[in-house]
């Protein structure tokens, strides 16, 4: 059993425009490192925050990484306690999965630290609650593929099933990061409680599409899926200049575009590493159009989840 480990756990696509709550991805970066180690009290300590500017609790009880590490502990019995040091890389409020990879970082560093008695997937409910602690919701779209890598289905929260999705090799993403905020309870505000049928239909059709065009390596099925009828209309809203980065995106290349969590982060697929590139700039090129400057991430389907860096 180790006294101290660092691990990095990296940021995520959550919804993947025609899976809403129940589809993402991880990427490369951004990320959070954070820092456990064992302590002779009780209970869990969160010694120091930085990179996020002074906006996170240090209060275990309000802190997504505390939160979910306090419940793990009372689940496994442990009787000793932990103190934590979070890095933040992924910003507060930009639809990267922050909350996600801190609560899946913290988790994952502590079951590592204590000599792993959980598998992997078995840490999937404690990582949500520090989401609930978020935004109120224990959505498990950006946790899921932040902790097992990859694409991820969630078929069902009532009993969770989660489901990863085999991925084409020469996947690659595109995410751009405005100098914006979108706070995910406002992002999730302003949806609609009620959606029409025909659009449901539609947004069902995509979403079954696409899954195949993972399974099948089918590009273009890929690109034809990647549409939301039902959420993008709403949250595009509040991202200035959405629709010319979006179709920026789409003329240099990409399969697809759309909003990466509740935003104000853009993602697109492209079907390799030098047109991802070129997607990242025309798209970083249209927000600065709008006087919005931005920062551009180009990264493969990360298939690996958390990495103990020491």
């Amino acid at each position: 059993m180790s006294k101290q480990l660092r691990v990095f756990a990296s940021a995520t696509v959550a919804n993947v425009s025609c899976g809403f709550d129940v589809l993402g991805f991880a990427i490369d970066q951004p990320g959070d490192e954070i820092t456990v180690r064992m302590r002779e009290e009780p209970g869990v300590v969160i010694k120091s925050i930085t990179g996020d500017e002074g906006r996170l609790p240090l209060d275990p009880e309000k802190n997504t990484a505390g939160v979910s590490i306090k419940k793990y502990l009372e689940h496994i019995g442990f009787d000793r306690g932990v103190e934590i040091e979070l890095y933040k890389g992924i910003p507060i409020g930009s639809g990267l999965g922050s909350s996600a990879t801190s609560a899946v970082a913290g988790v994952f560093g502590v079951n590592a630290l204590l000599g792993k008695p959980l598998k992997r997937e078995e840490l999937l409910p404690f990582a949500r609650e520090g989401e609930r602690v978020a935004s109120g919701t224990a959505h498990a779209d950006n946790i899921a593929p932040s902790l097992l890598g990859g694409f991820t289905l969630i078929r069902s929260y009532d009993p969770l099933d989660v489901v990863k999705l085999k991925t084409p090799a020469q996947l690659y993403c595109s995410v751009v990061l405005p100098e914006l905020e979108v706070q995910t309870k406002m992002a999730r505000e302003i949806l609609q409680d009620q959606i029409p049928l025909d659009k449901a239909v539609v947004q069902w059709g995509n979403l079954a599409g696409f899954i195949a065009g993972l399974t099948t390596s089918d590009y273009d099925l890929l690109g034809r899926s990647l549409q939301d009828v039902i959420i993008e209309p709403e949250r595009s809203k509040l991202i200035p200049g959405f629709e010319a980065v979006k179709q920026a995106a789409l003329a240099a290349g990409a399969l697809g575009c759309g909003i990466s969590g509740s935003g104000p982060s853009l993602f697109a697929l492209t079907i390799d590493k030098k047109t991802a590139g070129k997607v990242g700039e025309a798209m970083k090129t249209a927000f600065l159009r709008k006087q919005i400057r931005s920062k551009v991430y180009i990264s493969g389907i990360n298939q690996q989840g958390p990495v103990i860096l020491s």
